[in-house]
């Protein structure tokens, strides 16, 4: 039942005033109580938010070939390029932590996917490769903030008996921009133009924003948990409780136990497996066809069996294709295709009941700084993740990866210390 403190169509329907449509500021309103039908609008509303936000990630790295061949530019502009997202969402994460429990959630999210939408349709207009490079970054700065924002108001919303099943959902937006969004933005890149991927992007981001005021409920409790102070306050508050400290260095060894492996999956299977390039979208569509479905049986799993079980679960069963993935060698491409799938579901499935624990061990006046500053932690833990793997990482004459079985094993230490120190995190509203 919404419950807006002003009547009037607008408040009523949309939660917000004529004016606040197009402002995403105004008057203050009660949470709202949502019915079964209103959180199902909630999450698929969220889900669609998440997969604009990944696509728009993970389109670059596919887009690699023909933006170095249109751009003129080599490798290592290339890389910047990718990177510039990664440590732009890093310094929005520290930047957001000092407003994101100052705001109605609702509206600043809605704010931050616009503006997330701007940036976007600069990188489909941009004109050469550095004003590409700081449309990337400006994408980044929003885009790391509604990565945040979204966790932060499944966090508020859903209570946490369900909230693993919920998180499953939204985290199908990856296996869902895998099988579908990555494809057909190729597609468009290949048939029509480079910019296109970026242009479907904005247009998709429109879409959501208008499902959004329509489903998402005003977001204001928070609001008034805690007395005016200076714009670190918060942060300092959330670095001062030790059941954070402890849950943002958990989401950084998960976070690093994957991304040490990922960036290079696709240049191991080429010059070491030997899979032909034209069949590697084949091993995205089987890893995230399987994602897809496993995703949301993994939330009722954890929601049924208790999160940190589940995870555990997960985790240890991951430390096979961990192995597989970075020390098989030639094989097939059945064969292949076991071990990326393997490694898709388990290292992707352990990410739904881990975010719903650090989620839940914010406290829940402070969990969208909180939020904001794990996603600055995850940012960087990707970004160091990848530098490490790169160091340890040579070719040789022949162009195969020299020191990607190493890798491996640096990924599995830092997945067995997540491991062992889930069981550290205190979970606040575990009775919600």
């Amino acid at each position: 039942m919404w419950q807006p403190c002003q009547p009037g169509y607008f408040a009523r329907v949309y939660g917000i005033g004529p004016i606040e449509i197009f402002f995403l500021f105004g008057t203050p309103f009660l949470n709202p109580l949502l019915s079964p039908r209103q959180e199902k609008y909630f999450i698929l509303t969220l889900a669609g938010i998440q997969f604009c936000h990944i696509l728009d990630f993970m389109i670059m790295m596919p887009l690699g070939p023909i933006l170095m061949e249109e751009l003129g530019i080599h490798s290592h502009e290339f890389g910047f390029l990718v990177a510039s997202y990664s440590f732009s969402a890093a310094v929005s994460g520290i930047l957001a932590a000092t407003f994101v429990d100052l705001f109605d959630r609702k509206k600043l999210m809605l704010f931050m996917f616009f503006m997330f939408g701007v940036a976007t349709l600069a990188c489909g207009l941009a004109p050469g490769y550095v004003t590409l490079f700081l449309a990337r970054g400006l994408t980044g700065v929003f885009g790391g903030v509604i990565g945040a924002l979204v966790q932060t108001m499944v966090g508020d919303v859903i209570p946490y008996s369900r909230r693993a099943k919920a998180s499953g959902i939204i985290s199908t937006a990856f296996a869902v921009s895998t099988v579908a969004g990555v494809p057909l933005s190729l597609w468009l890149a290949t048939h029509i133009q480079w910019r296109m991927p970026f242009i479907f992007i904005v247009l998709l981001s429109l879409l959501f924003i208008l499902f959004g005021l329509r489903t998402l409920p005003v977001l204001r409790q928070h609001v008034h948990e805690r007395p005016n102070a200076h714009p670190f306050s918060a942060m300092f508050e959330v670095l001062r409780n030790a059941n954070h400290l402890r849950a943002l260095f958990y989401s950084a060894l998960v976070i690093f136990s994957g991304f040490t492996i990922i960036p290079y999956i696709t240049i191991y299977a080429v010059n070491n497996v030997g899979i032909l390039q034209y069949d590697i979208p084949i091993v995205y569509l089987f890893g995230g066809t399987a994602t897809l479905f496993s995703a949301r049986l993994i939330g009722q799993w954890a929601d049924q069996y208790g999160k940190v079980k589940v995870y555990r679960w997960l985790a240890v069963a991951a430390i096979l294709p961990l192995l597989l993935v970075t020390h098989i060698g030639a094989v097939s491409l059945p064969v292949w295709l076991i071990c990326t799938t393997s490694f898709f579901v388990l290292i992707s499935g352990r990410m739904i009941p881990a975010i719903t624990i650090i989620t839940s061990a914010a406290e829940p006046g402070l969990r969208g700084t909180f939020m904001s500053l794990n996603g600055t932690v995850q940012s960087l833990s990707m970004g160091l993740a990848t530098m490490i793997a790169g160091l340890v990482i040579t070719q040789n004459i022949k162009g195969e990866i020299i020191g990607y079985q190493e890798v491996g094993y640096i990924a599995v230490f830092s997945n067995m210390l997540a491991i062992l120190f889930v069981a550290r995190i205190v979970i606040h509203d575990r009775q919600g």
